[in-house]
């Protein structure tokens, strides 16, 4: 506890470790505010279709409904703001020639990579957790609560009492999408010798990906089951009923196993790394 404590020290001492929190403290509000003014507009241009067929009462613009909406922008920009650190861990170290003085202390290299492994997952915790409370906090203050309203291949009205748990739940779900994404920063990491290749791949692969996942063609299909994008986006399904819990679970596992494999090939190279640096 007392290396991951320093760990840790190391990583809020740099500067580029609050970007993420101050790229959430802007991001959250002007969203919340913007919806606050122009959010009846967005409302209605959502249901055109459906009003003809419906009649919708009451106040469907409220802080439940920016949170999803908020949520359904984690996987645009926080991956980015995490492979700035987790994509720094090892890279970084090596890049201020630090990385060799780091291995000749009585510690094992596959203690250390756990070390600065669990640190990358504390720091991406502390960022979702940030943002989950910003967007749900401040929308419930600027816009209060109510029923939220899901339009995806089937419509979904969720009463008050039965909205928040599941937020919460798709929250502590991505968080599991955005672990899997500092692993892989983290991995990428433990090959370079600086930072800003981390954090490029790491874009790099997860853009593709999503490219993959989107078109939709024979080759493509076979690929996609195997791709941890295609499993990021089960947040979604914390918003149906019944609620899919086998596919919940089988997504969960599916990112749970990347982790594993990425946190395995991270020890295995910088067991076998000769480090010069």
């Amino acid at each position: 506890m007392n290396l991951l404590r320093f760990e840790l020290f190391k990583i809020f001492c740099k500067p580029r470790t609050y970007i993420g929190f101050a790229a959430i403290a802007v991001l959250v509000p002007l969203i919340q505010i913007a919806l606050y003014i122009d959010g009846q507009t967005y409302i209605e241009f959502s249901l055109q279709n459906l009003k003809e067929a419906f009649d919708f009462q009451g106040e469907l613009l409220n802080g439940y409904l920016a949170s999803y909406i908020i949520l359904a922008t984690l996987y645009v920009h926080i991956p980015f703001l995490i492979a700035l650190v987790s994509g720094d861990l090892l890279a970084g170290e090596a890049a201020s020639g630090t990385l060799r003085l780091l291995v000749t202390r009585p510690i094992s290299r596959t203690r250390l990579v756990l070390i600065k492994f669990a640190a990358a997952m504390t720091y991406t915790a502390a960022l979702i957790l940030f943002m989950a409370l910003a967007s749900l906090i401040l929308g419930i203050l600027i816009m209060g609560t109510g029923d939220l309203i899901v339009i995806r291949n089937t419509i979904y009205v969720f009463s008050e009492s039965d909205v928040l748990w599941r937020l919460l739940s798709a929250f502590g779900f991505g968080l599991v999408a955005m672990w899997c994404v500092a692993s892989l920063s983290f991995m990428f990491s433990s090959f370079a010798s600086n930072s800003i290749g981390p954090i490029i791949l790491t874009m790099t692969v997860i853009i593709s990906f999503i490219v993959i996942s989107a078109i939709d063609l024979s080759v493509f299909r076979v690929i996609k089951p195997f791709l941890f994008t295609t499993y990021m986006g089960s947040w979604k399904l914390f918003f149906e009923e019944p609620l899919a819990l086998r596919d919940i679970w089988l997504s969960t596992g599916v990112l749970g196993l990347h982790i594993l494999v990425f946190l395995t090939v991270t020890i295995i190279n910088f067991k076998r790394k000769d480090i010069l640096s």
